[in-house]
């Protein structure tokens, strides 16, 4: 093991393990690397708040240095909480969490594993219905006030599992994907093996013409129809779900109590936020304000 590598494993213990992304690298492990690497700063985590600073400075034999603002500012640990009435089940915040918090399934309401969450926010900017608030559970507690050891190490733990489940899927995925290729794939005539190959048996080897008249117009089979009316049901169903979120919505603003996403979030989140929308568009489901999730500002978040 080299001495950066065991350097990032010390850096990492010190992490609260929340993978919020808010340090700009794509997890708690990824930033320890970076630091440890000299490629970034011990002060850009605000989940561990001043505290968290204090043990990486000492761990690194550095002065005490005030939390980065460009990461944030320490605050509450806050949960997910998902307002059953808004949620259309579509998923995409059970893809963001990355401790595997959320359970749930597709078209079915979702809900939040209290003691997994991490407070990380990762799931809210995909919500395409903004179903999900942040509420402080903490009190005026922050950083390392508001979370201890046992559950960071809980959470690293979730984090790694959830991980090694993404990893069996991508493999099982592909494994699946080279199966149908390999049954689907066209057999090609085998070639002449010898430049003295006849006529006749290239002819033999051409496949006979077929009449004009045996050729027939294929016609929808009973089963294409029914899978077209059940594809039709149900983008009728996410559009009317998406209606009387877009309704709800509506109310709420006109009490003053409108959608609070997260704001400046990371380029990893925007990735998500941007296949939501994508995913969005494939479903064939018309853009609104009031559902599109907000765009990241150039620069880190």
């Amino acid at each position: 093991m080299s001495e950066v590598t065991a350097l990032a494993q010390r850096i990492d213990a010190l992490l609260p393990q929340t993978q919020c992304t808010k340090c700009g690298y794509a997890g708690c492990r990824p930033y320890a690397d970076a630091i440890a690497s000299g490629q970034a700063s011990y002060n850009q985590c605000p989940p561990g708040g001043a505290e968290g600073v204090e043990r990486l400075a000492k761990l690194l034999g550095r002065p005490v240095i005030p939390l980065n603002p460009e990461n944030g500012v320490a605050r509450p640990r806050p949960r997910a909480v998902i307002d059953e009435s808004l949620c259309i089940g579509c998923t995409l915040c059970l893809q963001a969490c990355p401790v595997d918090a959320i359970v749930g399934a597709a078209k079915l309401m979702h809900t939040v594993i209290e003691d997994r969450c991490t407070g990380c926010d990762l799931c809210v900017p995909p919500c395409p219905v903004d179903c999900i608030d942040m509420v402080p559970v903490t009190g005026e507690r922050t950083g390392w006030d508001a979370w201890s050891q046992t559950q960071a190490d809980d959470a690293r733990r979730h984090f790694e599992a959830h991980q090694a489940r993404l990893e069996k899927e991508k493999a099982q995925r592909e494994a699946r994907l080279a199966a149908r290729a390999a049954r689907v794939a066209p057999h090609a005539p085998s070639a002449p093996s010898t430049p003295g190959a006849t006529q006749d048996t290239q002819t033999q080897a051409m496949p006979s013409p077929v009449s004009s008249s045996s050729t027939q117009t294929p016609t929808a089979s009973p089963v294409a129809d029914e899978a077209a009316a059940a594809a039709a049901r149900k983008q009728a169903i996410i559009q009317a779900a998406l209606e009387r979120a877009r309704q709800k919505k509506a109310a709420l603003a006109a009490e003053g109590l409108g959608p609070k996403n997260t704001e400046n979030v990371s380029a990893a989140v925007q990735a998500q936020i941007d296949e939501a929308e994508a995913r969005r568009k494939r479903l064939g489901l018309d853009a609104n304000p009031d559902t599109t999730p907000p765009a990241a500002p150039s620069g880190k978040a």
